[in-house]
Order: C-alpha cells, then sequence, then structure tokens
C-alpha cells in the first residue's frame, strides 16, 4: 500500500477538481494528516492563488502554507526542460514533496489542468513526476461529447501508455460521460481491455450540469461585470445563453430553464418581460441578465425595478457590445469556490454516489489513525447516517438556511428530508433560492390529511389538561408541534428544528407527549466536542440548570450512551473543583453522591469523580493527583457540575481551541429523536445535526 496518490487528467475541463474534493474528503475519514501537493500549477498573471490548492486548503481546513504546496509554474518548468535542466526541474519537486511526506502520513498530489499549448508536454511531464515520487496515478478521463467506443480506447490507450512509462495506475475515473453512457458497458469494457500490472478500479460518473455549469458570480468576476441588482443570489446555475435582440412574443418562445439573457442595455421590454417571466409559473426560471454595451436602463425603468420587493432575479451590467460579451461568455465553464458550499456537496454527493469509497480507501490508505479530526469525525457521521437513511423532518420550511442545508442533505443522501411549510411559500422560496429539492417529502400541515388524526392523539394526549379539540387542531398546525407528532405516530425518524424557534418553543412538543424514555427522569443534552486530534463528549452543557446528584448521574450514563453511538469510547470524568477526597463542600459532595449512584447503576462503565479537569485529561496530572485510575488523564466523556460551568466550558474551549469544532446540542433521554438547533447556526451545523439525529434513529431502532 502507498502513502501516496497522483491525480492527473488527459485534457482540460475534466472536473479533476471535483475528483480531488471527493479523494480528499475520503482520506479524510481514515487519515489524521493529509497534505495536498501540485507539482506544477498555472501561470496566474493577476498573482491570484492556485484553484484548486485554495479549494482544498480552505474545505479541508489544512495547515499547510500556501508556498508549500507546489514547487513551480508551467512556465518555470517548460523553460527548465527546455533548457536541459528536466533533472533539476525534478529535484525541485522530489524537495518539495519530501518535506511534506515527512510531517504528514500521506500526500495527495495533483497533476496539471492541460490549459497549454502542448498537451504532449503536460501528460508526459505528469507522468515522469508520477514516477519519480513513487506515486501510484487515479486517471481522469473526460468522458463529454465521448461515445462509449471512445471512451473505452482513450482510457485503455492511457493507461498502457502511462505503464510503459513505469507508472502504476490503480484507479480510472471516467468523468463527465453523457446522460445516456452505458455505465455498465464503460466500466466492465475498461477492466477487461485493459492491461495493468496490479488490479485496477474503474469508476464512471455521468455530467453533473451543477458542477460544469457557472454560476451569476462566475460570469461576474469572468466580465468584469458591474452587479446592478440581485446581490444575494449570484450563486444562481447558468444553464446556457439567449442572447435576446427580436420582439418580445418571439423571444419568450426561446426561454429555457437556467437561461442567461445577454441583451443591449437599453432594449427596456426585453429587460421588464425577462422579469415578469421569472415571476410567472408559466415560463421556466431563467438564472439572470446580462445588458451590454456599458448602457443601462432609463431612470424610470431604475426607479419601476427598486420599487418591485424582491427583485426576482440578478441583472449584471457589462462594457462589451452584445457579439463580444457572448463570445467571451462562450469561453467560460463553472468552477468550484470554496464558499459555495452547495456546489462543494454536490461534488461530494456526485463521486459517493458513483465510486465505491469502501474499496478505493482500501487500495489507497495504508494504515487508519487511532486520531480523530475534526474533519474524519463529520465525515463519519455522514457516512454513518447513509448507512440506513432515517426520515428526517425539518419544520422550518421559510428558513433559507434549512433548505440550502436540505438540498446538501438530499445532494449527499444522507437521509429521507421532510420539510414541513406553506407550500406555495416553500414554493416561492425554492424558487427565489434556486435550490433543488427534488426528492424531499414537503407537507403544509393545514392541507394535510394528517392534521385530524394528530389533532385527535394530541388531544387525548393532553385532554387531562384541560385542552379542547379546538385547541389541539390549533397546535396541530404548527410546523414544530406537526413535525413532533410525525416522530411520535412514527411517520417520521427525528425531528430538527430551532434555526428560527427558540429551544423552549423546539421541545417543549416532545415533553408533552413524545416523553422521556422508561429508564431516565430528565431530557439532558451533550456536545460533540472535535479537537484537533480526538473527540470529547461534554454534558450536560444545555438543559438542566442544576442537576441533583440522581439526574447527574443519569447525564452520566446517557452521555456515555451517547457517545458509543458515535463511536467514542466512553471513559466518564465526573467534574468537580477538586479531585478524589481533597476537597469538602456541597458541590462536591453532590458529585461524590453522583459518581457513587452512576457506578451502582452502570458498574461495568468506566466512570471516576469527583476529578478536576487537568486530573481528567492530562496524564501526568492524574498520575500525581489520582495516580492508577482507569479514567484520569483518560476521560472521553466530561460530567459538568452544573449549567453554568458546562456551557462556559464548551463554547471556552470551543472559542479557544484551534480548529475546534462543537456539534450540538444532541438531546438524550427522549423516546424519539429531537434535537435543537442554535439560532445562529451555519448550514454545516444542520448538515451535522440532521446525521446526528439520523443517527439517534438507527440507534433506536437496534440499526448501529
Amino acid at each position: 500500500m502507498s502513502k501516496n496518490l497522483y491525480i492527473t487528467a488527459t485534457e482540460s475541463r475534466s472536473g479533476k477538481s471535483a475528483i480531488a474534493l471527493g479523494v480528499m474528503q475520503l482520506l479524510t475519514r481514515d487519515v489524521r494528516k493529509v497534505a495536498f501537493f501540485r507539482p506544477i500549477i498555472n501561470n496566474n498573471a493577476d498573482g491570484a492563488r492556485d484553484h484548486d490548492i485554495n479549494l482544498i486548503l480552505k474545505q479541508f481546513n489544512l495547515d499547510i502554507a500556501y508556498e508549500d504546496t507546489y514547487a513551480c509554474t508551467l512556465t518555470e518548468a517548460r523553460e527548465l526542460t527546455n533548457s536541459g535542466q528536466h533533472a533539476q526541474l525534478l529535484e525541485n519537486i522530489l524537495a518539495k514533496y519530501k518535506a511534506l511526506e515527512a510531517e504528514y502520513d500521506f500526500v495527495l498530489c495533483e497533476g496539471t489542468d492541460f490549459q497549454g499549448k502542448d498537451a504532449a508536454f503536460e501528460f508526459d511531464l505528469n507522468a515522469d513526476i508520477a514516477a519519480n515520487l513513487g506515486c501510484p496515478v487515479m486517471l481522469i478521463v473526460s468522458g463529454r461529447s465521448k461515445s462509449d467506443e471512445e471512451i473505452v480506447e482513450s482510457t485503455q490507450l492511457t493507461i498502457d501508455t502511462m505503464e510503459e512509462k513505469g507508472v502504476e495506475v490503480v484507479a480510472a475515473v471516467v468523468n463527465r460521460a453523457e446522460k445516456d453512457a452505458d455505465i455498465a458497458s464503460i466500466k466492465s469494457d475498461i477492466e477487461c481491455k485493459v492491461r495493468c500490472a496490479q488490479p485496477l478500479s474503474v469508476y464512471v460518473i455521468p455530467e453533473e450540469e451543477g458542477l460544469g455549469n457557472p454560476t451569476i458570480k462566475d460570469v461576474m468576476s469572468w466580465l468584469d461585470a458591474k452587479v446592478l441588482y440581485g446581490h444575494g443570489r449570484l450563486e444562481t446555475l447558468v444553464d446556457d445563453y439567449l442572447v435576446a435582440a427580436m420582439q418580445i412574443g418571439n423571444f419568450l418562445d426561446y426561454l429555457s430553464k437556467g437561461s442567461l439573457i445577454v441583451t443591449p442595455g437599453d432594449r427596456e421590454d426585453i429587460i421588464i418581460t425577462a422579469l415578469a417571466s421569472r415571476l410567472s409559473g408559466a415560463y421556466p426560471d431563467i438564472s439572470g441578465i446580462v445588458l451590454t454595451g456599458g448602457l443601462q436602463p432609463s431612470a424610470n425603468m431604475h426607479r419601476l425595478i427598486e420599487g418591485w420587493t424582491g427583485v426576482p432575479l440578478p441583472i449584471l451590467s457589462v462594457k462589451g457590445h452584445t457579439y463580444q460579451t457572448t463570445q467571451k461568455l462562450a469561453e467560460l465553464y463553472g468552477r468550484i469556490d470554496p464558499e459555495d458550499q452547495r456546489k462543494i456537496a454536490l461534488a461530494l454527493g456526485t463521486f459517493e454516489s458513483h465510486v465505491n469509497g469502501a474499496e478505493l480507501s482500501e487500495r489507497l490508505v495504508a494504515r487508519k489513525s487511532t486520531k480523530v479530526t475534526p474533519k474524519m469525525f463529520e465525515y463519519n457521521l455522514v457516512e454513518k447516517a447513509k448507512s440506513h437513511r432515517m426520515r428526517i423532518v425539518l419544520p422550518e420550511g421559510e428558513c433559507d438556511r434549512i433548505l440550502l442545508a436540505a438540498e446538501i442533505l438530499l445532494r449527499r443522501n444522507v437521509c429521507e428530508v421532510i420539510i414541513l411549510g406553506d407550500t406555495a411559500k416553500l414554493k416561492a422560496k425554492v424558487s427565489e433560492l434556486g435550490v433543488n429539492l427534488d426528492g424531499a417529502t414537503i407537507i403544509d400541515p393545514a392541507t394535510s390529511d394528517l392534521l385530524d388524526e394528530y389533532a385527535q392523539t394530541y388531544f387525548e394526549a393532553r385532554k387531562h389538561k384541560g385542552i379542547l379539540i379546538d385547541e389541539a387542531r390549533d397546535k396541530m398546525l404548527d410546523p414544530t408541534y406537526f413535525g413532533t407528532m410525525m416522530v411520535h405516530k412514527d411517520h417520521a425518524d427525528g425531528m430538527v428544528s430551532g434555526a428560527i424557534n427558540t429551544t423552549a418553543h423546539t421541545i417543549r412538543p416532545a415533553f408533552e407527549f413524545v416523553k422521556t424514555k422508561p429508564e431516565a427522569s430528565i431530557v439532558s443534552s451533550v456536545f460533540l466536542m472535535c479537537l484537533k486530534d480526538r473527540v470529547h463528549v461534554f454534558g450536560d452543557c444545555a438543559v438542566n440548570p442544576n442537576p441533583n446528584a440522581q439526574q447527574l448521574a443519569e447525564i452520566a450514563i446517557g452521555s456515555a450512551q451517547t457517545a458509543r453511538i458515535f463511536g467514542v469510547d466512553p471513559r466518564v470524568a465526573m467534574l468537580s473543583y477538586s479531585t478524589g477526597a481533597s476537597g469538602k463542600g456541597a458541590d462536591v459532595e453532590k458529585v461524590k453522591e453522583a459518581t457513587a449512584l452512576a457506578k451502582e447503576k452502570a458498574p461495568e462503565l468506566p466512570l471516576e469523580g469527583p476529578l478536576q479537569f487537568d486530573a481528567a485529561v492530562d496524564p501526568d496530572v492524574a498520575a500525581t493527583k489520582m495516580p492508577g485510575s482507569d479514567v484520569a488523564g483518560k476521560a472521553t466523556v466530561f460530567i459538568f457540575p452544573d449549567l453554568n460551568t458546562g456551557n462556559n466550558t464548551y463554547k471556552a474551549v470551543q472559542r479557544s481551541s484551534v480548529g475546534a469544532v462543537a456539534i450540538g446540542p444532541v438531546l438524550q433521554g427522549l423516546n424519539k429523536p429531537v434535537n435543537d438547533l442554535s439560532r445562529g447556526c451555519t448550514i454545516p451545523d444542520i448538515v451535522n445535526t440532521v446525521a446526528i439525529t439520523a443517527i439517534q434513529a438507527q440507534a433506536e431502532k437496534g440499526l448501529v
């Protein structure tokens, strides 16, 4: 097994950066320290960073200086080769590579982009570099505009040529294959016809327009355009370009989904018609308008547009004339920006859907690390959630972040997504955001066939509190109550809410009728604290202000169970301001009593207390303060004596530890999984919480 891999293509626009994203994601699951290295980068005249290096460094938070991730530019490589200094070029590359190899467990290398004028030179150069670095190669073959036979023949020829040059090809990825390509046939034909010294893994990935197509933001940068309207909609994808130079009656016949309208800036009839079409359900959603010639609409037209509440699409202005602009747009292709999490999610989801990750990982990774980084943990969360897809309901369908997260969850096949909200408003919001929620189930509580059944169930559960049936029906019109009832009635496996609702509103319905488990007297919470190279579990940091000894013992046992579900081997530290018998006071006595109760209820559980935090995590301190303990110095689960201590500690660790990620709160003790989001949550926070909820649901059903 090797500790490196060289990804190289044979032509430009092969989608190599998307494959690099997928492979890096796969590696970070099993390898603690992965480096990214491009021996040769493009010549960026404006001094900008290399696109792919920037993408990988930012997406995976790699702590590598940019200057260490490449050796030279393509121009410099050509000059050295032409001047007879090819050996010097290889020495320079090898020196840079070896510096990374000495520090990291695995080095992922990526070849040139084939944007120069001599593809043969770049092919030979990549093969030569891979051979001299001792890297096995993953070959990326573009399937764009090629028949199945052409794909097989070009792949066969390329691999044979690589092996003649002394390069071991371990995998071939046919990327951007035509939609009607026979994937199974291409895969089997390549495996049969290619002569390889080692077994070859072959994967075929069909064209995905969302990756190959540019966004409005790409168009803006490419044309150096000024944004007149729609600053918040620059991530909209462009499917094609439509030059509008005809009367509006004829122009409308040519509209198609994702069209970018290119028209002179004084064609106000086209502008107003395009805007109107975007608001009409009778025409497909266009992506935007580019106004050419440096011309802008009249003052009255600006006034009309500015008075339009929520301009429905972005409008750009460029100086070039229409033909010049169209010619330049023809050279633009989609790229994956580090800030574009939607496109990154699509790239990863597409890769995971068509590449056998387990097979590829087994071939690439020499050994698995016992350390766990935040990226490794987050990747494993998603992978575990995907293993048995659960039904997760999201009641806050009016929230942009929820819809954007739902798109990522669907693209990565994490779970079955149920979204609640007014259907008409949801449809408008989806159109406004440009998200693709195909595959999601959308339910409007007000018109659902389940409303009466849910109202009756709620009435039966709460009539002892004096509630009336009409009041029960009103409660079920609340999406949070409706979503919680879906979980209660097993119409969904879990619920995630709180992006716009308060914690109290999110969990109150669960308290009312989902109830706690028979062995639980309270609902508590933990945070999964992903540190630089390990994962700790902190509880309770979000729910119970001042638990008594009995409750503290229950929180400890529940937190250990939660830790196991998420792959953390529980060693429980009951925290206090003193260790062992060194301190006295009511607070210490509570922890002592809780420790004794927990040991009585779960004698098999490694658990120690009272412990100070330093004695719980530092082996040297533990050796002094509590020698011989199975927990002190190596605790993984930390139980805080009260909410004040726990909440402040988790936030202090999150904010002061470089690269730390706090995932949660994860609620425990309920009969069914319901989890709360912070109202300041990010889209990745939502994705992680949904994955956690899905895994909890799997555990409830005995699937993990």
